[in-house]
């Protein structure tokens, strides 16, 4: 094993169990998996259970590859232990995925980050499918962020955000924002006069649609800030923390139900053991609660939960009885010390999940009453209710058939068992994967909705499009509770058969319609509130505003074109995107560009298209530009379209001279190649090219004719007879108007 931010092991494995499967009463522990090091190592990231049913996660290390210590793979797990190693990073395409685990996004893929490695050393977004396909969507090469630890959140936008512990224009880190396709966008670099480290656990969207987060540290007292973030860029400073009122906050925020984020600090506060703070989107902070070491210290673990009873609890890693608590507090900061831990009920708590029976299940990383780990025992999972009451459920042996170190809490399943990973132990110390299962039934409703986005297309700007309509049903076991259904953007519900709740086996109907009020792509997002274990389901939404009609493309530039000679056509079309009749459709041209064809007439029927041809007839050398005219019944007319092209000579060769370096008298000096283009579009015929003495053709490419639109070439030496200089010519004489093409010659003989 190696340690990452864990105790090492102190003894060695001796005993060894005979069977994978510990039976209590109404409970049943399984180890699905044991790592060996070739499939993985060092689990630590957590799992996340597919829309699928499997179960998909990281592990820090191992993999089939040739790093020293492996460099982390990506793996799916069934809920009965079939374990598939969908990719071994191999640090071209990243190595130690440690951050804190994959997220599933709306197209069905998974999203993450490598801490490292790929092609600049600093570590990648990658996107990878329940199929195993991995694409690498960015390597970051320290100007636009490094190390990115804290994981990725996707947006109602679809984008998705996340930050990176180091990089960026001042090394202190940086939010960016990156597309499911790859595109990366570096919104904010941390100076330290804003914030440094923005470690946590990621960004949270809230409710107005811009990201909340923190920095570990920096901004005008150095104890680190919570900052607001616009998907725009625009970042505010909310606070930054004094050490009186917390220190170092590392945990991550949660948006309580009143719209207000709740927090912890690492340090800080009145005893420097640590805050749990309250602070409204405007950045008003209110310390909840500073830890005095007797109701605990140090609250790391995973952050805080609201519970369904409104209240918000979490753990401290030590304090108390110097192992940990489980805390409950209030939103206006009654705390209440629920459990503090004494080794053998377990040691330094993780964090917390309230499962469907209203209690909260967790993991210690050590204690316990089994294995061989220091402190204690090698972890343990428990149950507390609200009331306080903790049940340990298991203790970690550290076998070879059971794992240690269960660092990265717990997921209930829609089977209802709780699924998790140990970092270290089982037979090879690389950690596994467990079930637990205490007999809860899995009372979720399952939102499914019968598409993954709704495109509306093309629409004129301040006109509504006809109704898309997705199908919502509830595949889960338990009646869905429907709180809102919301459109955003110049998106709206015309209609929907979903009321308040839906019946198990049911489904109802929400139509959507795109009323554009700019030009241009327009996104958005159907959003369902309800109580799915998936809710909000964020279904995207996209349209274009367009003009009533278009001529596309906005713009042409022809190919350089003998003076006096026609272009090949260029194919412009007319759209009417309007939902009537285009009428009075006139076409004009100016400058030296002309219509050749066209299949359009005087009117062009509703949501219809049709083409103009032209050409280009140069009647000067240089820029020639001019513009194609529609003008028509739209409230847009005339629409136009800049044409520019060059009008050049029929023939050209170049260069039209050149100087010889000095050559030794008799000697031949290297070749100069000139090169002869046929601008026309016909043949170039009856080519002659010439020379006097002391220059001669060495080499040429040219025969009598060169095809339309052509080049060939002419080398050409310098051969001195005496200490002179000797200017001459290169000539060509062909059939263009322009006959003979020529290029000074000048040397000189020493």
């Amino acid at each position: 094993m190696k340690t990452f931010g864990i105790l090492k092991m102190a003894c060695t494995i001796f005993v060894v169990c005979a069977a994978t499967a510990i039976a209590a009463p109404a409970q049943t522990f399984t180890t699905l998996h044991i790592f060996d090091g070739t499939d993985g190592e060092y689990p630590a990231a957590g799992l996340v259970q597919g829309t699928d049913g499997n179960f998909y996660g990281t592990t820090g290390y191992g993999g089939a590859t040739t790093c020293t210590y492996g460099c982390g793979t990506i793996f799916k797990i069934t809920p009965a232990g079939t374990l598939t190693t969908l990719h071994s990073f191999d640090y071209t395409d990243g190595e130690y995925p440690l951050g804190v685990g994959l997220v599933q996004a709306t197209d069905g893929n998974f999203y993450g980050t490598t801490y490292s490695g790929a092609a600049y050393g600093y570590g990648t977004v990658f996107k990878i499918t329940p199929a195993s396909a991995l694409t690498t969507l960015h390597s970051f090469d320290s100007t636009d962020g490094a190390d990115p630890e804290a994981g990725l959140v996707q947006g109602t936008d679809g984008s998705f955000y996340g930050t990176t512990y180091f990089g960026g224009a001042y090394n202190y880190g940086t939010i960016f924002k990156i597309t499911p396709a790859g595109t990366l966008t570096t919104l904010h670099s941390f100076d330290y006069t804003d914030g440094e480290y923005p470690l946590g656990v990621g960004l949270v969207q809230a409710t107005d649609g811009n990201f909340y987060g923190t920095t570990y540290s920096g901004a005008a007292y150095g104890y680190g800030t919570v900052f607001k973030i616009t998907p725009a860029s625009a970042l505010t400073t909310l606070h930054s923390f004094d050490s009186t009122d917390g220190a170092d906050p590392e945990a991550g925020l949660v948006q309580g139900t009143d719209g207000s984020f709740y927090g912890t600090t690492y340090f800080g506060g009145a005893y420097n053991y640590g805050t749990i703070f309250k602070i409204t989107p405007a950045g008003t902070l209110t310390t909840l609660h500073s830890f005095d070491y007797t109701d605990g210290e140090y609250p790391l673990g995973g952050g805080l939960v609201q519970a369904t009873d409104g209240n918000f609890y979490g753990t401290t890693s030590e304090g108390a009885n110097g192992y940990g608590t489980v805390f409950k507090i209030t939103p206006t900061g009654t705390l209440t010390t629920l459990h503090s831990f004494h080794v053998t009920d377990g040691a330094y708590p993780e964090a917390l999940v309230q499962a469907t029976d209203g209690n909260f299940y967790g993991t210690t990383s050590f204690g316990g009453t089994a294995g061989n780990c220091t402190p204690g025992g090698c972890g343990t999972v428990f149950k507390i209710t609200p009331g306080g009451t903790l049940t340990t459920l298991h203790n970690f042996a550290n076998t070879t058939t059971e794992g240690a170190v269960p660092g990265a809490g717990l997921v209930q399943a829609t089977d209802g068992n709780f699924y998790g990973t140990t970092a270290d132990g089982g037979a090879y110390a690389d950690g596994t994967v467990f079930s637990l299962s205490v007999g809860l039934s899995p009372p979720f409703p399952r939102v499914t909705l019968s598409t993954t986005s709704l495109g509306f297309g093309n629409q004129v700007i301040d006109t509504t499009s006809a109704a898309k309509t997705v199908t919502v049903a509830n595949t889960g076991s338990v009646t869905l509770d429907i709180s809102s259904t919301t459109a955003s953007a110049n998106f709206a519900i015309s209609a929907k058969t979903c009321g308040a709740t839906l019946a198990v086996g049911k489904n109802c109907k929400v139509s959507v319609t795109f009323t554009p009020t700019v030009l241009g792509k327009v996104k958005g997002t159907l959003t369902l509130t309800d109580n799915a274990p998936n809710s909000p389901q964020a279904l995207p939404l996209s349209g274009t505003g367009v003009e009533p009609a278009t001529l596309a493309p906005a713009s042409a530039t022809y190919a350089a074109q003998a003076v006096g000679t026609t272009s090949p056509a260029k194919t412009f079309t007319l759209a009417n995107n309007q939902t009537v009749v285009l009428t009075s459709i006139a076409i004009s041209t100016t400058g030296d560009f002309a219509v050749s064809t066209t299949t359009c007439t005087t009117s062009l029927a509703a949501k219809s298209k049709c083409t103009i041809s032209v050409t280009f007839t140069p009647t000067e050398t240089g820029t020639r530009t001019g513009e194609l005219n529609v003008s028509d019944s739209a409230s847009n007319s005339p629409q136009t379209m800049a044409l520019t092209g060059t009008g050049v000579v029929p023939a050209t060769l170049t260069p039209a001279s050149f100087i010889y370096p000095k050559q030794t008298v008799g000697t031949t000096s290297a070749a100069k190649t000139f090169t002869l283009t046929n601008n026309q579009n016909v043949a170039l015929t009856s080519i002659a090219i010439s020379t006097y003495a002391p220059y001669a053709v060495s080499a040429t490419t040219c025969t009598t004719s060169l095809a339309a639109k052509g080049k060939c070439t002419i080398s050409v030496t310098f051969t001195p007879q005496g200490t002179a200089s000797y200017e001459a010519g290169l000539f060509v004489n062909d059939s263009a108007s322009n006959s003979p093409q020529t290029s000074s010659l000048l040397g000189t003989g020493k």
